[in-house]
């Protein structure tokens, strides 16, 4: 029960990670806010049934608290109503896990501009709209009661796209790189009202990654004794962590996460440097960059683009 207490709100929670982590965070005593909108893989449609049947699970299996949310998390006004949905039902709010998504997965050359912009909404400026909105609740609280008085967490959803590439994903991978940024500055600027950021890259079997990665996900055969590595509840540990008290020292950070393995992803770091001393001639480069890129460890390759 390390989160008894504490009121959190999940998006994207009807299915899949966000469902285990709504799941796990009510079975560890918080309050969830169970957001989503029923969309479809590509983001079309909408049902507010998977979300309320989360909520049913959790208030009637588990004996816990929950509410549904259907707002748009990247929509300015649907954001506040969500932060305004727990503040409202549950009287407070103390974590925000930003986890809704979806792709539109295509080659660059034949991207749309249509396709770039809905997923890059969803996933950046969603992450956005709802962190910003609960941000400044936590922001007023510490004015008025004191910084003493937060305790707040942002977690926030990357992926190893994000952080390497994947072919056929290029909307999807800027947003979640874009993601990997965005938490370094929540971190750098929030620390000083008692708010946290982090971020975790899962790797999971879910709509979005058992087509593309059918092997890699796959579960194990019916009646096996086999960890099942990609199940999507082997996420929700630490990010239920991550939201608890327990993680009050720790943010700005990125993890990497499948299974029963947790790593800390490091990343950009200053490489081999030559300088000058005064202003290079362009065909001197010619010689220089050769023998940087040499000093230097090679990249980890892009998902998808061979052994």
């Amino acid at each position: 029960m390390i989160c008894r207490g504490r009121v959190v709100i999940v998006t994207g929670a009807g299915r899949g990670i966000g469902r285990a982590h709504a799941l796990e965070f009510a079975t560890q005593g918080a309050a969830v806010v169970v957001n989503d909108i029923g969309a479809e893989l590509d983001g079309s449609g909408g049902s507010a049934s998977p979300a309320q049947e989360v909520v049913d699970e959790i208030v009637e299996g588990l004996g816990g608290q929950a509410v549904v949310n259907g707002d748009d998390v990247a929509n300015w006004a649907g954001a506040q109503r969500l932060v305004d949905t727990a503040i409202s039902t549950f009287g407070r709010l103390d974590v925000v896990v930003n986890n809704a998504g979806f792709v539109r997965d295509r080659m660059f050359v034949n991207a749309a501009e249509d396709e770039w912009d809905v997923v890059v909404r969803v996933h950046l400026k969603g992450h956005f709209c709802v962190s910003r909105w609960a941000a400044a609740y936590w922001r007023d609280l510490a004015k008025t009661s004191g910084p003493e008085a937060v305790d707040a967490r942002i977690i926030n959803t990357s992926s190893g796209a994000g952080l390497l590439g994947s072919v056929g994903q290029a909307a999807y991978s800027a947003a979640k790189a874009g993601i990997a940024g965005l938490t370094l500055v929540q971190a750098a600027e929030l620390g000083r009202y008692g708010i946290t950021a982090n971020a975790i890259a899962p790797s999971a079997r879910t709509r979005m990654t058992e087509t593309v990665f059918a092997e890699m996900m796959e579960a194990p055969s019916e009646g096996s004794a086999a960890f099942d590595a990609m199940a999507p509840d082997n996420i929700a540990p630490l990010v239920v962590w991550l939201g608890s008290p327990l993680s009050r020292d720790v943010t700005g950070q990125m993890f990497e996460v499948e299974g029963g393995k947790i790593g800390v992803a490091v990343g950009w770091q200053d490489g081999p440097v030559v300088d000058k001393g005064a202003r290079w001639d362009p065909a001197e480069l010619t010689s220089v960059i050769p023998d940087l890129l040499a000093q230097a460890p090679p990249p980890r390759p892009v998902y998808g683009s061979g052994p």
